[in-house]
């Protein structure tokens, strides 16, 4: 077998950002100027909820606590609230209706049926030092016809989501300070593009680690080291040995403008037989990238750039997300416009040096269709697109993407890597379009309502390489946060 070895070297642009000015209100001169009492603010639920923190409810008094949960985030296990605990948890309901599967007429491809996925945990602190977060999970599904039936991807019965232990040390003045972190954990960074817990799946992602955090003047740099977690749909999920992942990933503000930049090396091991366009072996890659993302100062203009390499022995591969967008805030809906480019590296030699960019863990649900047909592997794909909020709570969006292949002699890859179609089956490079509309209504910060319809308009290379229906994709989510 030849082995896969592709890894190192990193990219990127600039750009800056901006803020908005305050204004003061007036006071009569004969009066003393008073500064009233600053409304509480509940931290906002965040799909890690390890990432919140629930302390500031101790200095609320009990009247300002309004919300339902609040006695359960904030629950002092000592006199002097130095040990501490939060409880909470989430729940999701997505009805899928599919016409022509992966592009299967009749039968075949159509199906209709019911995700469901929970999720509690509990957030103890020991004082200022340690901490301990348990998280556990459901992922279930009712009958699933389509190919593949009901996967590791849609079932995982009960689990353990997370699980780990935090030793926390402050290092000198101005808030720095380094957090070691062990045991089960979920990995999520930048823009996802690279590293997702995959929230759109039924059943997450988690690897067990060692991980290690330094805060210092405004930057996040972390340091880890993992065995990837396989979701076994009916018993207890396991590290797998044989998957090793780690890297470093520093996120803050650039040094030279107020823009935001990520900076970031990723390591994957793969001891396990791989096949990339006819090279087949164990891998190892390195990548590197930067991003870069913020808004022009003064304009309602935003930006979001990303690009990564990875090189080795077997050869070299690259990657490249932009996306730019302009506000109107002053118009009817606060309209969004919005243009993209995802490009990802395809092999031009069959069976020789590797060229094919491994996307990792991502969450490519949110960049390249949310029908998952086209991945970030040997695929250019272009988006524009609309968002907008009609009314209050509600906020719409319509994008349209193309896709072609980036190059001919490699195959179609989905959002998680599989082979849709073979390389040689066909010349052509154009896989098709793709139309996305959703609606999310918010109710309050609890609940939440998304409904979306897609559309997949077959191209050439997929009418010359098998069946080739249009396909369709209904769905209705309802999730509720506490």
């Amino acid at each position: 077998m030849r082995k896969i070895n592709s890894g190192v070297t990193g990219a990127i642009l600039v750009a800056v950002a901006l803020a908005a000015p305050l204004a003061a209100a007036g006071v009569a001169e004969s009066e003393p100027q008073k500064t009233p009492p600053a409304a509480f603010v509940p931290p906002k639920y965040q799909f890690l909820p390890d990432r919140e923190n629930w302390s500031v409810l101790g200095n609320v008094p009990e009247a300002d606590r309004t919300d339902f949960f609040d006695p359960i985030k904030y629950l002092p296990l000592s006199e002097d609230g130095q040990i501490w605990a939060s409880f909470g948890g989430s729940a999701r309901l997505r009805l899928e209706n599919w016409w022509n599967f992966n592009f299967l007429p009749g039968q075949r491809g159509d199906d209709t049926f019911l995700l469901w996925r929970g999720r509690m945990h509990t957030d103890v602190h020991l004082g200022e030092h340690f901490r301990v977060f348990t998280e556990g999970k459901t992922a279930l599904a009712t009958d699933r016809d389509l190919p593949g039936g009901t996967t590791n991807f849609y079932v995982d019965s009960v689990d353990l989501q997370q699980l780990f232990f935090d030793v926390r040390v402050p290092i000198g003045e101005g808030g720095t300070a380094f957090t070691a972190r062990a045991g089960r954990q979920m990995y999520q960074y930048g823009r996802q593009r690279l590293v997702s817990p995959l929230p759109w799946g039924n059943t997450l992602r988690s690897w067990d680690g060692l991980t290690g955090v330094v805060e210092v003047n405004g930057w996040r740099i972390d340091a880890f080291g993992s065995l990837f977690d396989p979701v076994r749909k009916y018993e207890f999920n396991e590290p797998n040995e044989d998957v090793i992942f780690y890297g470093g990933y520093a996120a803050g503000k650039t040094p030279w403008c107020d823009a935001s930049m990520d900076l970031y090396f990723l390591g994957l091991s793969v001891d396990d037989t791989k096949t990339f366009n006819g090279s087949v072996g164990t891998e190892d890659r390195y990548t590197f990238g930067a991003r870069l993302y913020g808004i022009v100062p003064e304009t309602s203009f935003d930006y979001d750039v990303e690009a990564a390499y990875q090189f080795g022995r077997a050869g070299s591969a690259w990657m490249l997300g932009a996306q730019y967008g302009y506000t109107f805030a002053d118009v009817w809906s606060k309209p969004r416009l919005l243009a993209g480019l995802e490009l990802g590296s395809g092999d031009n030699n069959p069976g020789g040096n590797v060229q094919t960019f491994n996307q990792l863990f991502p969450l490519g649900h949110a960049y390249m269709g949310y029908i998952d047909l086209v991945g970030r592997q040997n695929a250019i794909s272009p988006e524009i697109g609309v968002e907008f909020s009609p009314i209050d709570k509600l906020m719409v969006a319509v994008t349209g993407y193309y896709f072609w292949r980036y190059s001919t002699d490699d195959a179609l890859y989905n959002a998680g890597g599989t082979v849709i179609r073979a390389g040689d089956l066909s010349d052509a490079s154009s896989v098709g379009q793709e139309v996305d509309v959703t609606g999310t209504y918010k109710f309050d910060r609890h609940a939440s309502l998304m409904l979306g319809y897609s559309h997949f308009f077959a191209g050439e290379f997929i009418e010359e390489s098998g069946t080739d229906n249009d396909v369709d994709f209904l769905y209705f989510e309802f999730t509720y946060t506490f």
